[in-house]
């Protein structure tokens, strides 16, 4: 069997002047240290997302939330992470996962966003 190098994923080689001594993941995964946390997911509604149950999230606090960006919000006192859909002028709660209920966000909801997931971390 052939395989073309347009196809392939490569790494550096060990020795490899390029590679950093230490590598620091905040500087690849955290923009904004200041409003950035991390959270641990339980469920199974976001796997559509890549999303697992355990994964662990990195939000930031300082980024606007916007149309089909992951987002952690409060619902109904409870934390929740769906993607935030806007349809028209109506804005809703989206599971990525299939059987999940689309949660429309009114102004009687008890809703706040905490921040948008910008990396997730989980085993392969």
């Amino acid at each position: 069997m052939k395989f073309s190098s347009q196809n392939q994923t490569g790494l550096l080689p060990p020795g490899d002047e390029s590679l950093e001594p230490t590598l620091d993941l905040n500087r690849y995964l955290i923009e904004h240290p200041t409003s950035t946390f991390f959270m641990r997911v339980r469920g199974n509604s976001m796997l559509g997302s890549g999303i697992h149950e355990g994964d662990l999230l990195i939000v930031d606090r300082s980024l606007t939330a916007q149309d089909k960006k992951v987002i952690v919000a409060i619902w109904n006192g409870e934390f929740s992470v769906k993607m935030l859909r806007r349809k028209e002028s109506r804005f809703f709660l989206e599971s990525t996962t299939a059987g999940y209920p689309l949660l429309e966000i009114t102004p009687e909801s008890d809703f706040q966003i905490w921040g948008v997931v910008t990396n997730v971390i989980h085993p392969l």
